[in-house]
């Protein structure tokens, strides 16, 4: 179905009126308009610390608004918490995952809710099933309802969380970078799930960076930028570089590229490793280069990089940096041969959020004196790789958690940079982050590779693999389909490799 032949409801379910909201020392928040229709899906875009996550955690009860209306069908409310937003229809997905990760997945969907017997047992072979009925309404096969959480890849998690979110039937949706962890593939299955939703008269407002999508899926688009509203417009009505130029405050256009640097040194050499995540993966990585790595989502795309950085020892094969057999069975064992990783879940895997910016930076390589920190020689290294990397933060002591999306990641990244790697391993860099973020993100990649540094990057989505990437492997059930050079990259080659349509063909060129 086109923008042109949907006819959206204009019955307004939600109206948000002057919503001002501010935090110590930020006006997150001055004066928002925002209203949402019955059956609508209603884009929310903005650099980071725009202001969105911010006006949808005080929709979905989050956060309390110092002033301004929230109607709710056409009744004013204001949510004392998460709970009563939830009881009064609205669910939210958030960006940052909120799974219990050492309970299944049916009791992480159900919870809070699973019934139980007059004797207080619940009934888990009927919640599996009821999780199977779910998960398949939304084609997901792979996923085993009784899997512990904790053992699932980030990208599985996301599409539990928003399994999560719709099984309640509240017909006010928040969707908060629902795709930024998905496959192409992946992705493409839940928008037209999420275009049915409308269909069926869900309220849906959709959060992304990806403004490709927002493109397809969205009725209209509302713009923040610094806490204000810039525009509200039909979706028909706009460009993608209009957007772009609203959000950033100026005309702005999305260019980047990059030459190949990369040498015939190999740097890193696998024979036919293996572990308890991936079998019988062969490559070579050489100097300056990057390497990308795409396919499915449990194609084993992030456990390639896990196994190279000990997080799963290495049971069999052969490895070799810089010449010498290695020996890689922890992450200890990756440090010092001049590996480092920026994890796929920031959040989670990667910062030490209620830490500062520079406890962050220099958790892996301390400067020390005398087996004491030398305060000096580490504020000074920080602050050069925060000059490096243009880290927006008000000062080193601020805590992690407190930056933007892309701040964040840069911190990650400069961490490793500090530990002076040879190669870096970087799983979906610019998950969640936005346009001008990833920009940078870009060039930081491109100047470490002409100085030498080998690179592994992870990422689902092609234009960026395309942009980025000297060479790609492709992934297809724990192994390696093939590997392309550039040459030969085209979004269809490689989605013809990762669905396994060429017979799992293999080519080390």
């Amino acid at each position: 179905m086109t923008h042109e032949d949907l006819i959206v409801n204009e019955n307004i379910v939600l109206r948000m009126e002057s919503v001002h909201k501010k935090f110590p020392g930020v006006k997150a928040l001055d004066e928002i308009d925002f209203d949402l229709r019955e059956g609508e899906i209603h884009a929310l875009v903005g650099e980071n610390g725009a202001g969105k996550s911010t006006l949808m955690n005080i929709l979905s009860g989050v956060y309390p608004y110092d002033s301004g209306k929230m109607i709710l069908y056409e009744k004013e409310v204001s949510f004392r918490d998460a709970h009563e937003a939830l009881e009064n229809g609205i669910s939210m997905i958030h960006q940052e995952l909120a799974l219990a990760p050492l309970v299944s997945v049916a009791e992480n969907i159900f919870i809070g809710r699973l019934e139980k017997s007059k004797f207080g047992f619940v009934n888990l072979k009927r919640v599996s099933a009821e999780c199977k009925a779910l998960l398949e309404k939304f084609d997901i096969y792979d996923i085993d309802p009784n899997e512990e959480v904790g053992r699932l890849s980030v990208s599985q998690m996301q599409l539990i969380e928003i399994v999560k979110a719709i099984s309640r039937n509240n017909k006010i949706l928040i969707m908060d970078e629902p795709t930024a962890a998905l496959s192409q593939v992946e992705t493409n299955k839940l928008l037209e799930r999420i275009c049915r939703m409308r269909d069926e008269g869900y309220s849906i407002v959709y959060i992304s960076h990806r403004l490709d999508e927002i493109m397809k899926v969205a009725d209209r688009v509302t713009v923040l930028r610094d806490g204000k509203l810039i525009k509200t417009e039909q979706i028909n009505n706009i460009t993608v570089h209009e957007i772009v130029s609203l959000m950033v405050g100026r005309l702005f256009e999305e260019t980047f590229s990059r030459e190949s640097v990369s040498t015939e040194e190999a740097v890193l050499e696998a024979r036919e490793i293996g572990s308890c995540k991936i079998h019988d993966v062969t490559f070579e990585l050489k100097r300056g280069e990057v390497l990308g790595v795409t396919g499915l989502v449990g194609s084993g795309r992030s456990e390639l990089l896990e196994t190279l950085f000990g997080k799963y020892p290495i049971e069999h094969g052969d490895l070799r940096v810089r010449g010498e057999k290695v020996k890689i069975t922890s992450p200890n064992d990756a440090i010092t041969v001049g590996i480092g990783l920026v994890p796929e879940g920031r959040k989670i895997q990667g910062l030490y959020l209620i830490r500062t910016v520079k406890e962050n930076i220099s958790s892996v390589r301390l400067q020390k004196s005398n087996f004491f920190v030398n305060e000096t020689g580490e504020k000074e290294s920080v602050l050069d790789m925060i000059a490096r990397l243009n880290v927006k933060t008000p000062s080193i002591d601020q805590e992690v958690n407190y930056l933007s999306g892309g701040n964040q990641q840069k911190t990650i990244i400069a961490r490793w940079l500090l530990n002076n790697p040879d190669i870096l391993l970087l799983d979906e860099p610019t998950h969640g982050v936005d346009v001008g973020a990833k920009q940078e993100i870009y060039q930081i990649i491109d100047t470490l590779a002409r100085e030498g540094v080998s690179i592994i990057l992870v990422s689902s989505e092609l234009p960026e693999i395309l942009m980025v990437c000297d060479r790609v492997i492709v992934m297809h059930d724990y192994t390696i389909n093939c590997i392309l050079p550039k040459e030969d990259l085209t979004q269809e080659i490689i989605m013809q490799h990762a669905s396994n349509l060429e017979g799992g063909a293999s080519s080390l060129s």
